[in-house]
């Protein structure tokens, strides 16, 4: 009973386990500029949609391809990125994915156009889906058992760090240097990053991989980015009944139906779908989707509502959501303490509902709310979301087979992406129609040729507004009004998904009792079925 319950020391050798401490630190470096540059770009949307030279001039749809071009590419690809992980080494991986992020970076940092910056960041994307699954793939194999849950948290942390450091970053460097520099501070920390790994991290594999699924690889690349970008293209035309919006999602929903079915029937398929059959792995993982749905739509509005509606500048912005990062950061770590005390199921659902009274207080946030009461909402938020990560990343990893860590790491996280791609799609859809429907009243006094335009966006609005001189001021207060109404909408639906996620966990993850009577090797049972 004693040797199943704990991982047997030659597992890790006794050279890893030593700089074990020092092999995370390299990680979250990994972890941080991939994450780092998802927040990074938010702040300098603004600049880069004004003409050049200050600028490229980017439309509303150029800027949201520019931010999804890298969301497309990466969730695309996480799930086959965690198979070559397992197959060819992490470590391996994890290199090669590094390196052609830097050069994405380098590159889209010398964009002379809307069209080069949105290519350069599919490039970064493509590197990031081979970066963010092998980190914590890596993780668990330099790691006991029992330190995993401790060392996940540290790890989530990093990405509440990330998170953080974003915004603040990019608001230093927009008001010092030009618009390319936020993705140009990537390719020093690449270069380092690189360095330290090649020295420290050992690299590991699935001993017995079986022949690579190549129709299972192709049909999951396939379905993914199908329903991404429908998702995508849902939320820039404010409409998901649009034949061509549904044509693409639905189709992409087809492929990875299809996807199923031919896994469960290979011989040497790509991910054992009988993993899937397992209540806690498939509670974790669908609750872990619902909170980046709920987080990623807010974070979108947010910077609008603190740029646009409040007038702080980029840097600004970036310190102002420091409460949410900080806290994930304090608590992510330690909300393994949490889970001791209270079990997985309590903790979760506590940390969903904490989420879901946060969004629902953006309700009460208008033009001259005073800032602190933001920033506490920011904080809790982000305690919420600390005891929500934290577990259920620890349940995904540790239900499946260590040998499957890629995998399971890439399903986790592809989990995540689309989650997230939906929340900016349809909370941002949700956000652009109720804000559309409250200033096109006000709209009417502009040429008919200049309306739609206008209507676009906060900022779109402002812009004509700024034209038009003393004559622009109705439409000011109009779009921030309208702006808000729209964001308290938008916070409410947010709300819901939260409150959604929180019946999900109550319902089937472990309380405490069944965490403490559910020793690893029912744990293996579960999902032995399935093991290769």
């Amino acid at each position: 009973m004693s040797t199943s319950a704990r991982p047997t020391p030659p597992r890790i050798p006794e050279s890893v386990h030593r700089r074990r401490w020092a092999i995370l630190g390299v990680l979250m470096l990994s972890l941080l500029i991939v994450v780092l540059d998802s927040s990074i770009l938010n702040v300098a949307i603004k600049t880069i949609s004004t003409p050049e030279p200050t600028g490229l001039g980017a439309t509303q749809s150029e800027l949201e391809w520019a931010i999804n071009s890298y969301t497309l590419v990466f969730a695309g690809l996480l799930f086959t990125a965690g198979l070559l992980g397992d197959r060819l080494g992490r470590k391996k991986v994890l290199l090669a994915g590094l390196i052609a992020f830097g050069i994405g970076s380098a590159l889209a940092a010398q964009s002379g156009s809307p069209v080069e910056l949105i290519a350069y960041r599919a490039v970064m994307g493509l590197g990031a889906a081979f970066v963010m699954p092998a980190t914590l793939a890596v993780l668990m194999h330099v790691f006991e058992r029992e330190e995993q849950p401790k060392a996940i948290g540290i790890w989530a942390g990093g990405v509440g760090l990330a998170i953080a450091i974003g915004p603040i970053t990019g608001g230093v460097l927009l008001d010092h240097f030009w618009w390319g520099s936020v993705f140009l501070v990537n390719v020093p920390i690449v270069i380092i990053v690189v360095a330290l790994m090649v020295w420290l991290v050992p690299d590991s594999r699935d001993p017995r991989p079986g022949r690579i699924d190549l129709v299972g690889v192709a049909l999951s690349v396939i379905g993914l980015v199908l329903l991404v970008y429908g998702i995508i293209k849902g939320g820039q035309l404010a409409d998901f009944t649009d034949p061509a919006v549904l044509g693409t999602a639905l189709g992409g929903l087809a492929v990875l139906v299809g996807f199923v079915f031919y896994e469960r029937r290979s011989d040497h398929p790509s991910i054992d779908i009988t993993y899937f059959r397992n209540k806690v792995f498939s509670a974790a993982i669908s609750a872990m989707a619902l909170v980046f749905f709920a987080l990623m739509g807010v974070t979108f509005f947010a910077v609008f509502y603190t740029q646009s509606v409040r007038g702080y500048s980029p840097l600004e912005t970036g310190l102002l959501m420091l409460p949410l990062a900080v806290a994930q950061l304090v608590f992510a770590a330690r909300a393994r303490l949490v889970v001791d005390r209270f079990g997985v199921r309590a903790t979760c659902t506590g940390g969903l509902l904490l989420v879901m009274v946060t969004l629902a207080a953006f309700t009460i946030l208008d033009a001259d709310t005073p800032i602190w009461v933001l920033e506490v909402i920011f904080f809790l938020m982000g305690t919420g979301i600390a005891h929500i990560m934290t577990p259920t990343s620890v349940m995904i990893m540790q239900t499946l087979p260590r040998e499957k860590a890629g995998s399971a790491s890439a399903l986790s996280n592809t989990f995540r992406q689309v989650g997230g791609a939906l929340g900016i799609a349809v909370l941002g859809s949700v956000l652009s129609t109720a804000y559309r429907n409250g200033v096109e009243d006000e709209l009417t006094r502009l040429p008919e040729g200049a309306r739609h335009a206008a209507g676009e966006s906060i900022e779109a609005t402002l812009g004509v507004a700024a034209k038009l001189g003393p004559r622009g001021e109705p439409l000011v207060t109009a779009a921030n009004d309208s702006f808000l109404h729209a964001m308290h909408v938008t916070a409410l639906w947010g709300a819901g998904v939260a409150a959604l996620g929180a019946v999900v966990v109550w319902l089937f993850l472990p309380g405490r009792a069944a965490r403490e009577q559910g020793p690893p090797e029912k744990e293996a049972e579960s999902v032995g079925a399935g093991g290769h």
